[in-house]
């Protein structure tokens, strides 16, 4: 039977800090965030208009810069209303479990999709002959939706889990923005079978999905020491590099939250920050800066939008 909540309106205490920081933290995550979503865009537009660009790998591309930008979207503008004012902490209870879900459903996708990249990075390198028929387009559509249904199923448990209890007071979550652990230490009920679902449910998803980027690059390396030219190594091991960067900048922070025994919220809103703001900022970071040939078709578009604009 689900409990009746008698709190309406959380507050989201922030990240800690001095009161003389609020406008220099404002300042630097506004231009994080701007950055992020305008990064993150311009990589869409980017493999939309080059033709060269549409494959297997730039098609998850696309995929993870939709999330991230919208990951991003999810916490900072709140966060950013929390250093303006006291009254941007207020979070309505409703919309508070639409954040929790959004968060943990982008977040779990975003997850599972890096496992996907990485399979398609393995099969690519180690069957290059075999890749193209294998990551054929509907197949690439089939594992790209079957991370989005993952990621709802998954975020629907953890939310469903989470508000099924009863919350009377207080109502100041420690933290920058809903999430679950936070949130249930101010239900007023035993959230032991909780916090073991959220040991158990995110724990299982980040390892088993860790794990299995590990196995795909062990595979991978491999592969790769059996290319005979240096030329071929090299190109072959650039094309990974910019993947394993911005997976361990997301799971390691994960797991360094979700599961380890016991909370500090201090400590736990600080090293969120690494995959809820920095994160979504690295893949348009590291995807044009590592990237030949996303920054070759960037440049195209520039030189097609300055002949445009100079006619």
């Amino acid at each position: 039977m689900t409990n009746v909540s008698l709190v309406t309106t959380f507050f989201l205490m922030g990240l800690p800090h001095a009161p003389a920081l609020d406008i220099p933290l404002l300042g630097i995550f506004l231009v994080i965030y701007v950055l992020t979503v305008v990064g993150n865009l311009l990589i869409l537009l980017v493999i939309k208009v080059d033709s060269h660009l549409h494959t297997p790998m730039y098609y998850f591309l696309t995929n993870l810069s939709f999330i991230d930008m919208w990951f991003s979207t999810v916490t900072v503008p709140k966060m950013l209303m929390t250093l303006v004012s006291p009254g941007g902490r207020a979070i309505s209870f409703h919309s508070c479990v639409v954040q929790l879900y959004s968060f943990h459903f982008l977040g779990s996708t975003e997850c599972f999709l890096y496992t996907v990249m990485s399979y398609d990075r393995y099969l690519a390198i180690s069957h290059p002959f075999r890749y193209a028929s294998m990551m054929s387009g509907r197949t690439c559509a089939l594992l790209a939706t079957s991370t989005w249904l993952s990621g709802s199923l998954h975020s629907a448990v953890q939310t469903t889990l989470t508000f099924r209890l009863s919350y009377c007071g207080p109502s100041q979550i420690q933290h920058y923005f809903c999430d679950a652990p936070p949130i249930l230490k101010l239900a007023c009920a035993d959230t032991s079978v909780n916090e073991m679902v959220i040991f158990v449910n995110i724990g299982v998803v980040a390892l088993g999905c860790f794990l299995l980027i590990v196995l795909s690059y062990v595979s991978i390396i491999c592969s790769i020491l059996k290319i005979r030219t240096s030329e071929g190594r090299h190109r072959a091991f650039q094309t990974c590099v910019s993947h394993c960067t911005v997976v361990l900048c997301f799971f390691v922070p994960c797991v360094f939250i979700y599961l380890r025994p016991g909370s500090r919220d201090a400590v736990d809103g600080v090293v969120a920050v690494f995959y809820t703001v920095l994160t979504p900022l690295l893949n348009p970071v590291v995807y044009t800066l590592r990237n030949k040939e996303v920054k070759k078709a960037l440049w195209k578009l520039i030189d097609i939008v300055t002949y445009s604009q100079s006619k």
